[in-house]
């Protein structure tokens, strides 16, 4: 029988207001007493989000960048110090497995993946090393992870950072069209990753949000996240992911034939929507919930928030051929739906 992933209680609970969350996210906060204000100020770059719970690998020796590269979705080679990159693992069938923050520091890759994930993807990187110079170590136990809205690259003095490659979007063009007006442009974020004895005091004075307010940004700017918008069957294509962690134009690695084929024909089977959902009900529906065209069942949410401006809002997958312009319904309430990943 599998064991449980440790649990890791935050000491930002003792924090006033603290609530803390359930399963992976037990020790960390949802909120601190007021998510809307939270929201607000972690959007201006003033607060800082605990994000003790994920899990933190690392990847050393001389061969770890050629070895990652040749695993996952991104192109690595040329992966320079205190330079960050989103990957991927793919099962041979070209389904989403894992997902990789990865940032080098000259000697050691460090990895920062979904809470309770970080043993699972010891595991497999284990298994394949073979003969190869590399080392791979779980260090969760020893290193947390703080997460805050930056667009610059941490230099030299300052904590290791993975930073968010959604922002560089700006002006791109990509497999779905060009991306000025992408909502991803006005998200700026990174995870510091920091000793995990001294948590509080890598916060210092700075207000803590909860991972409330975090989720509702991150719906806002239409940005993935593995676990939430990736089941078992879930493809890059379905969730946009191309953008930021697929390179089309590298070697072999598991999964690339479906990666080709999808992107070559232009026909995942579900797609990525973002919905502004009627806000008058008092509940939100949880993470799950059917989403109906008519009487017909096209898809599900899966992540659901209040944004202090736009009010409730969810990311959902749904059937390709559902049409664009029809008003969904979620839990009875109706949900205007936006294109993500077009049709």
């Amino acid at each position: 029988m599998t064991e449980a992933p440790a649990v890791f209680r935050s000491p930002l609970l003792g924090r006033r207001g603290a609530v803390a969350g359930e399963g992976v996210a037990a020790g960390v906060a949802i909120h601190y007493g007021d998510p809307m204000r939270e929201q607000r100020v972690l959007e201006e770059g003033l607060a800082v989000v605990d994000l003790s719970h994920r899990s933190v690998l690392t990847v050393s020796g001389p061969d770890r960048l050629s070895w990652l590269h040749s695993l996952t979705t991104q192109h690595l080679l040329d992966l320079g110090p205190r330079q960050s990159r989103e990957a991927l693992i793919l099962s041979p069938k070209g389904h989403v497995e894992h997902s990789l923050h990865l940032v080098d520091d000259g000697e050691t890759t460090w990895v920062t993946t979904e809470p309770g994930a970080g043993e699972a993807l010891r595991t497999w990187l284990d298994r394949m090393r073979f003969m190869l110079r590399v080392e791979v170590a779980d260090v969760t136990s020893d290193w947390a992870v703080l997460g805050e809205p930056h667009s610059a690259e941490s230099a030299e003095g300052e904590p290791l950072a993975w930073r968010d490659p959604w922002p560089d979007l700006v002006g791109d063009t990509t497999a779905y069209g060009p991306v000025d007006d992408h909502p991803g442009s006005s998200w700026s974020w990174r995870e510091v990753i920091v000793p995990r004895p001294g948590l509080e005091e890598a916060v210092g004075d700075r207000p803590p949000a909860g991972l409330w307010a975090a989720e509702a940004l991150r719906i806002a700017a239409w940005r993935p996240g593995l676990g939430a918008e990736t089941d078992h069957r879930t493809i890059v294509h379905e969730v946009d992911w191309l953008r930021t962690a697929v390179h089309l134009h590298k070697g072999c690695y598991r999964g690339q034939e479906t990666v080709a084929r999808v992107h070559n024909l232009g026909r995942p089977p579900r797609r990525l929507v973002f919905l502004h959902v009627d806000g008058s009900g008092h509940v939100l529906p949880p993470p799950g919930t059917e989403v109906r065209s008519g009487e017909r069942v096209v898809g599900h949410v899966t992540s659901i928030g209040r944004h202090h401006t736009d009010g409730p809002i969810a990311l959902a997958l749904i059937k390709r051929s559902t049409d664009p312009e029809t008003v969904l319904l979620v839990d009875g309430l109706s949900a205007a739906q936006t294109v993500i990943v077009a049709p």
